[in-house]
């Protein structure tokens, strides 16, 4: 998998999710379905972490839901780890 293909997929699920906190913020006014926070959380494990705070942040959405607050963080700690684990393992490789 090239570079391109990974920054391309994580760009679109960083909108999907950005999208779907607004889409889920429309239907909560509106007394529809909504998106489960699942989904929501999922949008943010598989890469779109920024899209999820980016669209929490514009829509005002979950964020005085402790418990939602509390899963995303840890997400994204994981994700940093992940991140700095990788960026170390490349630093140490001869």
């Amino acid at each position: 998998m090239t570079w391109i293909a990974i920054a391309t997929g994580l760009l679109l699920v960083n909108m999907l999710a950005y999208a779907q906190f607004g889409r889920d913020k429309t239907r909560a006014r509106a007394g529809q379905r909504r998106i489960s926070e699942a989904d929501l959380l999922f949008l943010a494990m598989i890469g779109g972490t920024i899209g999820a705070y980016a669209g929490r942040s514009r829509f005002r959405h979950k964020t005085r839901k402790e418990s939602f607050s509390i899963r995303l963080h840890l997400i994204a700690m994981v994700q940093a780890g992940i991140l700095i684990g990788l960026g170390w393992s490349w630093l140490t490789v001869p």
